[in-house]
């Protein structure tokens, strides 16, 4: 039996997702799909307009095995450290392959460019910092890098940092790449499988979803956003005396936070207002995320994969950990005393700030989806 992972946010769950798990099943027919889940709030710094809970329920109800949380302390982050837990705990977990989207498909330069990253990490950083200083955004900022022309979209990018993790620490896990068949930055196509950001783009627009989502993602969906939360944020800004202790806030950002904040009536207001040449859309967003969580980087330097937390499974997934448990390193029994935990639980009680979702009682029940309780 073949041992496939998978890395996904599914906000939402849509087309392309069945796409994805059906061309799975057709490259390894006797497999058992691993999901590396993230929560509630994600590595673009958007909020899951599905629950943790109920994007459980769905990987299970489309043929998933076993659902692994990627916390949230690990998931907000960048590329980079996104991937990284994340092959960490595909690989603790004895998976042989990795399956993921790319919009280029092109797995061999894919893998020039993580070795070249890898290889020549301290000047491939020091390049990428001079062109972001110029003004360039990171994906153009790379290929100048590089000196390579190559069009890198947010799945390659991705992907790119899956590779470089395999590299880094010697995981045999095998990559493979499915081709996109949507670009993840468009927002107008029509077709039945778009992105999921043009999904959500239609969702804040009050458009009819139907065409592209399963019945089984549509009766779970929120049309919520991290707009929502804005005057939970605004708060936080206002009334916090140090802002400077909080992941990804940085250079001097927090002042200017403390200066405009009062001027700004939305969330895309501050946005616009604090973003520059070294904070990016996606940056910026995380970082506000981390301000509303509470998130501080002295926490972020003492983080530890200290436990990995099974979301959910159906009989095969379950007896798939039963086999493999005795030969783990990292316990699957969670540690209410771990950072992860702490803020875990902290990220449940924001989120139900705006979902109607009982997401607390979820996270306090620590208790994994059976597949057939779902029938």
């Amino acid at each position: 039996m073949d041992i496939i992972g998978i890395i996904c946010e599914y906000n939402p769950f849509h087309n392309g997702h069945i796409y994805h798990l059906k061309k799975i099943k057709e490259l390894f027919p006797n497999s058992l799909i691993i999901l590396i889940l993230n929560g509630y709030f994600l590595e673009r710094g958007e909020i899951s307009i599905i629950s943790k809970e109920n994007k459980t329920k769905i990987a299970l109800l489309n043929g998933i095995d076993l659902v692994i949380e990627l916390p949230f302390v690990f998931g907000t982050q960048s590329a980079d450290t996104f991937a990284s837990i994340s092959l960490k705990i595909l690989n603790e977990l004895k998976c042989q392959y990795l399956v993921f989207g790319s919009e280029s498909n092109n797995l061999e330069i894919l893998q020039k460019i993580s070795e070249y990253t890898y290889i020549e990490s301290e000047k491939y950083q020091k390049d990428i910092k001079n062109y972001l200083k110029e003004g360039y955004n990171y994906p153009t900022a790379l290929a100048k890098a590089l000196n390579i022309n190559f069009n890198f979209l947010p799945n390659d990018l991705l992907g790119i940092s899956y590779l470089k993790a395999i590299k880094l620490n010697n995981y045999q896990i095998n990559p493979i790449s499915i081709k996109r068949t949507n670009n993840y930055l468009d927002t107008l196509e029509d077709t039945n499988i778009v992105s999921a950001t043009n999904i959500r783009v239609k969702l804040k627009d009050n458009k009819d979803i139907t065409k592209y989502v399963p019945t089984c993602s549509l009766d779970y969906i929120e049309n919520i956003s991290l707009d929502d939360y804005f005057s939970y944020l605004k708060y936080k800004i206002i009334t916090d005396d140090n802002l400077n202790i909080y992941q990804d806030v940085s250079e001097g950002i927090e002042n200017r936070l403390k200066k405009i904040i009062n001027k700004c009536h939305s969330l895309d207001e501050l946005i616009e207002m604090t973003k520059s040449k070294r904070y990016t859309y996606n940056r910026l967003r995380r970082m506000f995320i981390h301000i509303l969580i509470g998130f501080t980087k002295k926490d972020n330097q003492k983080l530890t994969l200290d436990y990995i937390k099974v979301l959910g499974f159906n009989n095969n997934g379950q007896k798939y950990l039963n086999k493999i448990k005795k030969d783990l390193q990292i316990p699957l029994t969670i540690n209410k005393d771990s950072l992860i935990y702490k803020y875990e639980l902290i990220s449940a009680k924001v989120y139900e700030l705006i979902s109607k979702n009982k997401v607390v009682l979820f996270e306090n029940s620590n208790k994994p989806v059976h597949l057939k309780s779902l029938k």
